[in-house]
């Protein structure tokens, strides 16, 4: 099993476990589960290109959706 499957059954059982108790617990798990979830985002991010200086979205070529953004 790869380290991030293993990583997401980690973070499935922590949010089992924790569901329906009152101490905290549910939502650190669901807030550790957002932490892993924008890591996800970031290594994605750092394979689209660039846009610009300032960071803005590139261009869309004439035959790309904007909604595969």
């Amino acid at each position: 099993m790869s380290n991030d499957t293993a990583k997401h059954h980690e973070l499935l059982r922590a949010l089992k476990a924790a569901q329906g108790k009152q101490d905290g617990s549910f939502e650190t798990a669901v807030a550790q589960a957002f932490e892993h979830i924008f890591e996800h985002l970031d290594r994605l991010n750092s394979h689209v290109s660039a846009g610009g200086p300032k960071g803005e979205d590139r261009p869309l070529t004439p035959d790309e959706s904007p909604t595969l953004r």
